[in-house]
């Protein structure tokens, strides 16, 4: 299982939830920074913002599953 792989290697419920929280402050950052660096237009700064964003679930799903394996 890899959310075993995941706690045996160091990673915690903490840790995992705290990269959810990252992730959509990254996707804030990352939106509405993009337009004024990205020279191909605004529709592909919108997607990199998107793309950041679509980590938060899959980050805060991990952190429960983590902390199944911690009891």
């Amino acid at each position: 299982m890899i959310v075993k792989k995941l706690h045996v290697s160091g990673i915690r419920a903490e840790r995992a939830h705290t990269a959810g929280f990252l992730s959509i402050g990254m996707s804030v950052i990352t939106w509405c920074a993009s337009p004024s660096v990205e020279k191909k237009g605004e529709e592909r700064a919108d997607r990199l913002g998107i793309f950041v964003g679509e980590w938060a679930p899959t980050f805060f799903a991990l952190g429960p599953a983590l902390s199944t394996c911690e009891k």
